[in-house]
């Protein structure tokens, strides 16, 4: 029976010796027809399987291979071997499934993370992979953990909408037309889509905040968590085509509130993994710090994994205004000396990764939030300031990454958001629906919104975001 397996994260947790267990999972090496290093998952260590000589058939051995799966039975004792506490000394060995070991691509030796990409269906079962997806898992439960304790509702989202709730345009259409010119198209030579499925034309969503504004005026605290899509032809190591995101929108809050709630989830998640995926994040923090000796000595990391995220939750983030940054970045000597790929000029300019970094690394060296942009850079949404210049926008500074969390108070005066959409050519009649919200019962509210593979990206050192998330879509690349 399946069922009687034992994990072996549990027996390597426990102290508890001689007695029977079955174990099943994936050979990782098999030296000297004796000994086989066993992985099923639930941790990075191996346990250790010891074949007496001459008890297992010559034509059942040469099957245990690297990438075989197993079934082993037999006494948990205690080890005399280095590097291990127990072993199980195997009374019965069963081949679950076949592997040819000459053409199974994940060799007992380092693979680039270049090649583990191309083979993403199997990456699995390395160590690195192991514990990033296993931190994956816990910061995903966190989030639904924070925001259950606080009483807030899971919202889902539609993935299939006509809105672009970003006014950015980079969106994958939806549709049942064929795509061999014979769609049929309006008087101007515009495909018509009253004859398509939807009877309008649809997308796939970048966001579900227009929506979740609208249970937030009857529930006061809602959450989202689920996909997202940007058709944006963007080949970076921060950018995917398709990722999740976690909108929490919320009732009766202002901008302070904010971005009280979105330092205490950051610090919350990162806490949660820290407690629950030790051994993962120890083996990250030695991965990096190998990766990091490769490394020029003036562009190594000043701290380690766990010293970086012991950092994070420990510290209150610095808040200053876009205003106040501008004038830091103006006057740093990185801006004078011409090391910012963009320079900073004047006032009004989106700030780009680099900048963001400099703040965060260099200057403030804790994360940061950045308060009241200027509203010609952000979205129609942000409720606007006073000052007729800037917006109620926030966003979260992360070292290493940057940006990953943005944010505001919603606009949630009726003419003024009107206005703005206007000014930003943003179709009233078209968001009729969102508007509505403003007209019966209009509240001070706002939201953020946080990119889940950022933040994975952000708890696990990985460099690449391609790397957090299982089956990665960019631009030319949909494998698996």
């Amino acid at each position: 029976m399946f069922s009687k397996r034992t994990r072996i994260k549990d027996l390597l947790q426990s102290d508890n010796v001689n007695f029977q267990a079955t174990v099943m999972g994936w050979v990782r090496t098999f030296r000297n027809n004796q000994f086989i290093a066993l992985n099923d998952g639930s941790t990075n260590n191996n346990l250790q399987i010891v074949i007496a000589l001459g008890s297992l058939e010559e034509q059942l051995l040469k099957r245990i291979t690297t990438g075989a799966c197993i079934k082993a039975s037999g006494e948990i004792i205690a080890s005399l071997g280095k590097g291990q506490k127990i072993e199980l000394n195997a009374s019965e060995v069963e081949i679950l499934g076949d592997s040819d070991a000459e053409k199974f691509p994940l060799q007992p030796k380092k693979h680039s993370l270049e090649f583990l990409r191309e083979i993403a269906h199997l990456r699995f079962r390395t160590n690195t992979f192991g514990a990033v997806f296993r931190i994956r898992h816990s910061l995903a439960f966190a989030i639904h953990s924070f925001f259950n304790k606080k009483g807030f509702v899971y919202l889902h989202t539609p993935i299939i909408t006509a809105s672009d709730a970003e006014g950015a345009g980079e969106m994958f259409k939806v549709t049942t037309f064929p795509l061999d010119g014979t769609a049929p198209t309006n008087d101007d030579g515009s495909i018509n889509f009253k004859e398509d499925f939807f009877g309008r034309s649809t997308n796939l969503t970048v966001s579900g905040q227009l929506e979740g504004e609208l249970a937030a005026m009857a529930f006061s605290d809602i959450y989202t968590f689920g996909p997202t899509f940007r058709a944006e032809n963007s080949n970076t190591t921060r950018h995917l085509a398709e990722f999740w995101m976690i909108e929490p929108e919320m009732a009766f809050y202002d901008l302070e509130d904010n971005m009280n709630l979105a330092e205490e989830f950051i610090k919350y998640i990162i806490r949660y993994a820290m407690d629950n995926n030790k051994e993962d994040l120890d083996f990250l923090t030695q991965r990096l710090e190998e990766e990091e000796k490769q490394k020029p000595q003036n562009e190594r990391s000043e701290m380690s994994l766990l010293q970086k995220l012991e950092f994070v939750v420990n510290n209150n983030f610095e808040r200053i205004t876009y205003t106040e940054a501008i004038e830091i970045l103006k006057e740093s000597s990185h801006n004078k000396k011409k090391k910012f790929q963009y320079i900073i000029d004047k006032w009004g300019i989106d700030l780009q990764s680099e900048h963001e970094r400099y703040l965060v690394e260099k200057h403030f060296k804790k994360p940061v939030i950045l308060t009241n942009y200027p509203k010609e850079i952000k979205a129609f949404y942000m409720r606007q300031n006073d000052d007729g210049k800037t917006v109620a926008a926030m966003d979260i500074l992360a070292p290493g990454i940057g940006e990953i969390v943005g944010g505001s108070q919603r606009e949630e005066r009726l003419d003024k958001l009107t206005q703005r959409m206007e000014e930003m050519h943003i179709p009233t009649d078209e968001l009729d629906w969102y508007l509505d919200t403003r007209r019966f019962g209009a509240c001070p509210h706002a939201g953020f919104g946080l990119g889940f593979e950022r933040i994975v990206q952000f708890v696990t050192g990985m460099g690449n975001i391609r790397d957090v998330i299982p089956f990665p879509r960019y631009p030319k690349s949909a494998s698996f």
